[in-house]
């Protein structure tokens, strides 16, 4: 496991950090019950956190890291605007949904092998937050 490989890596896991807080962000223009609204919000801020701790971790490494999605990620983020529900309920689902497959199941794939012990603890970190998102999220919609 090279340096660059583990560069690469985290530029790939923080393409998807900026996915989630660009898809919170089309959530939370969606939402118009001002208490769920914070609730998305204070996700958001933590995906924002978490995006800078990876970015910080790229820069102590060496690398430089990436500043967007990427040009796939936006253009699958402009299409699920088209399919995006309004009712509360289908806005949490659909905040869900992103959380398990995007934020956790396809970032598990990512990160799996190429990282250092210092990475993978912060990566680790990140997924058990986003982890106890899905349930807070889930609790919401009971």
């Amino acid at each position: 496991m090279g340096k660059n490989n583990v560069i690469d890596t985290l530029n790939e896991f923080l393409r998807g950090q900026y996915m989630g807080i660009h898809s919170y962000e089309r959530l939370i223009q969606r939402l118009e019950d001002e208490e769920l609204k914070k609730e998305f919000q204070a996700i958001q801020q933590e995906h924002k956190q978490h995006a800078m701790r990876v970015a910080e971790r790229i820069q102590n490494l060496g690398g430089r890291p990436v500043d967007s999605e990427g040009v796939m990620g936006s253009i699958q983020g402009r299409m699920s605007e088209y399919t995006m529900p309004h009712d509360p309920e289908g806005i949490l689902e659909q905040a869900i949904i992103g959380e398990v497959h995007y934020g956790i199941e396809i970032s598990e794939e990512i990160v799996r092998g190429d990282l250092d012990p210092e990475s993978r603890m912060l990566i680790e970190d990140i997924l058990d937050r986003d982890r106890e998102h899905v349930l807070y999220l889930k609790q919401l919609l009971q």
